[in-house]
């Protein structure tokens, strides 16, 4: 596992924020379609069947999987840089950072203009703490990232 210095993930933030952000369209994108394509399906059901567009349908369908691409290629670029996407819906991203020789993670959600929080791996969000002056030093003594 990759882990980062606080400056290291602090860089990052603009290229995975870009890559963030593609991935959050793609998957609204996605759900758009996916949508659509569920009104017309219970159209269908409800009226017991009527004419459709399954040229329409066909493009609607590869749209969506074209969406759905994006989204797979988004992430899968931001794991290969090491950092874990933790829910894509509100832009969480989680940097493993080695303090007192241990791994933690370095906290970020979209929206917020720094890396201001980090937490133990078992903590989890609802655990996060300030990236503090003691956390800062800790980390640079924690040892350097491999």
């Amino acid at each position: 596992m990759r882990t980062f210095t606080l400056d290291e993930a602090q860089s990052l933030l603009p290229v995975l924020e870009s890559l963030l952000k593609r991935a959050m369209e793609g998957k609204r994108s996605a759900q758009s379609v996916e949508a659509y394509l569920n009104t017309l399906a219970q159209r269908i059901y409800l009226s017991g069947g009527m004419r459709v567009d399954t040229a329409d349908v066909a493009k609607q369908r590869a749209e969506m999987e074209a969406h759905l691409t994006q989204v797979r290629e988004s992430i899968a670029e931001i794991d290969a840089i090491g950092v874990q996407v933790k829910d894509l819906d509100s832009g969480l991203l989680d940097f493993p950072c080695r303090v007192d020789d241990q791994v933690v993670l370095l906290c970020w959600r979209m929206g917020e203009p720094a890396i201001e929080h980090w937490h133990t791996l078992e903590a989890g969000f609802q655990g996060r703490q300030p990236v503090d002056e003691s956390f800062r030093r800790r980390a640079a003594s924690g040892g350097r990232p491999n």
